[in-house]
C-alpha cells in the first residue's frame, strides 16, 4: 500500500494555516481593541501627544475611526468563535483592510511616512485573514 505524500500533508496544512489565521486574528484583534479602546476614551488632546493627525481632523471622526477599529475587532474573533454568521469575520477583515488604507492615504498626504510599513503590515495581516476565512480555510456555520 501507497501513500500519496500531498494528500498525507493536505491536513497537516490546512491545520496550520487554521492555527496561523487564529493567532493573526488574536493579534489583530488586540491591536485594533487597544487603538479604537485609546480613540474612543482618551481625550483629544492626550491624542494629540501620540498621534498628530487627530488635531487636524474633527473629534467625531476620530471616536468613528476608534469605534470601527473596535467593531472590527470584536468581528476578527467573536462571529468565528461562536459559529454563529462566521462569514462576518471576512466581512470585519476587509473593513479594517479599508481602515488600512485610508489611514495610509492620511498619513502619505501629512507626510508621515513612518506609519506607512505600520499600516501595510495591519491591512496586510487584515486581509490574509480575509482571504484564509473566505476561501482557504473558512469556518463552518453552527448547525
Amino acid at each position: 500500500m501507497t501513500t500519496n505524500a500531498s494528500t498525507a500533508t493536505a491536513p497537516q496544512s490546512r491545520r496550520g494555516l487554521r492555527v496561523t489565521l487564529w493567532i493573526v486574528q488574536i493579534l489583530l484583534a488586540a491591536a485594533f481593541s487597544m487603538s479604537g479602546l485609546m480613540k474612543l476614551s482618551q481625550p483629544i488632546d492626550a491624542l494629540a501627544a501620540q498621534m498628530g493627525w487627530v488635531t487636524s481632523v474633527p473629534a467625531a471622526l476620530v471616536r468613528f475611526i476608534g469605534a470601527a477599529e473596535l467593531a472590527g475587532a470584536i468581528g476578527l474573533i467573536l462571529p468565528a468563535a461562536t459559529r454563529i454568521q462566521p462569514r462576518l469575520t471576512v466581512l470585519a477583515a476587509l473593513g479594517l483592510v479599508v481602515v488600512m488604507v485610508l489611514a495610509s492615504g492620511t498619513h502619505a498626504s501629512r507626510g508621515e511616512f513612518g506609519m506607512l510599513p505600520v499600516n501595510l503590515v495591519l491591512g496586510a495581516l487584515a486581509a490574509f485573514v480575509a482571504w484564509g476565512r473566505g476561501k482557504a480555510a473558512p469556518i463552518a456555520p453552527r448547525a
